[in-house]
């Protein structure tokens, strides 16, 4: 496990039929990165000063963690994990 991997990876809803993987520092600063201006709130911006104090050290991973959680749960973009592992290998069988 690399120092800047999550704990446990969390899934967020991208698009009506996207669930992206955010299993690390660099997954969650390049989702909030790619967000929408127009949608960015301080929530979000909380979230992604979180993640860069991570990168540099200021910060524990578990709080960078939590706070793109919280900023997931708000923005009611949060997929159960259970649901979204079952989706995805549901996605791999059919590509199969």
């Amino acid at each position: 496990m690399n120092a800047e991997d999550f704990s446990s990876p969390i899934f967020v809803r991208r698009a009506t039929y996207i669930v992206q993987e955010i299993a690390s520092l660099a997954d969650a600063i390049d989702f909030l990165n790619d967000w929408p201006e127009d949608q960015s709130d301080r929530l979000h911006q909380t979230a992604l000063r979180a993640c860069y104090d991570a990168c540099d050290g200021q910060k524990p991973v578990s709080a960078a963690r939590h706070a793109f959680l919280d900023f997931a749960k708000r923005a009611a973009i949060l997929e159960d994990p259970i649901s979204a592992m079952q989706w995805i290998a549901a996605c791999k069988i059919v590509r199969a």
